[in-house]
C-alpha cells in the first residue's frame, strides 16, 4: 500500500467517527427537530432563566419532551414557551409546569406535577400553572441579610 492510500484510508474512518460523534451529539442534547409525532403545549413562565430550546420536559423523572421554542411576550413580560411532547403521553388539564434544578451544579429542566382531572390537555393548550426557577443568588441573599420578606 502506498503512502497516498493510506492517508485516504485514515481520512476516511476520521470522518466517519466525526459524522458519528456529530449524530450521537445532537441526539443527546435533543438538538433535532420535532418529530411529527409530537403535540405542541404552551406554558408562560414568569421568568425562564436556566431553561433554552432543547431543555428536558419530564414527568416522575422520564423524559417526555422538549422545550422546541422560547420566546418573550410583548404584551405580557413573560416567557412563552412550547414544549414539544411525546405523543401518547396524556396531560391532566389541571397539571403544573415548574422549572426545577438537577442539583446546586446540575442543569435545569421542566417538571410536570400531573393533576387530577379527567380531561386532558390537546395539541396546542396552555398549561396556566406555571412556576419558574427559584434564584439561588435571592436565596442566599435572603439568607445572609436575615429578612424574611
Amino acid at each position: 500500500m502506498s503512502e497516498s492510500t493510506t492517508e485516504v484510508l485514515v481520512g476516511g474512518a476520521v470522518l466517519a467517527v466525526a459524522i458519528g460523534f456529530l449524530i450521537y451529539a445532537g441526539q443527546a442534547t435533543g438538538f433535532s427537530p420535532a418529530k411529527s409525532s409530537d403535540y405542541p403545549l404552551i406554558a408562560s413562565f414568569r421568568s425562564g432563566e436556566g431553561i433554552s430550546v432543547g431543555t428536558d420536559v419530564r414527568l416522575a423523572g422520564v423524559k417526555i419532551g422538549t422545550i422546541s421554542q422560547m420566546a418573550l411576550n410583548a404584551q405580557t413580560y413573560r416567557a412563552d414557551v412550547t414544549l414539544s411532547m411525546k405523543q401518547g403521553i396524556l396531560i391532566p388539564d389541571d397539571s403544573a409546569v415548574v422549572v426545577a434544578s438537577e442539583g446546586l451544579l446540575g442543569g435545569n429542566f421542566v417538571e410536570i406535577y400531573p393533576g387530577a382531572s379527567l380531561d386532558n390537555f390537546t395539541s396546542g393548550d396552555e398549561i396556566e400553572d406555571t412556576q419558574g426557577a427559584v434564584s439561588l443568588v435571592s436565596l442566599l441573599m435572603k439568607f445572609v441579610s436575615g429578612k424574611d420578606e
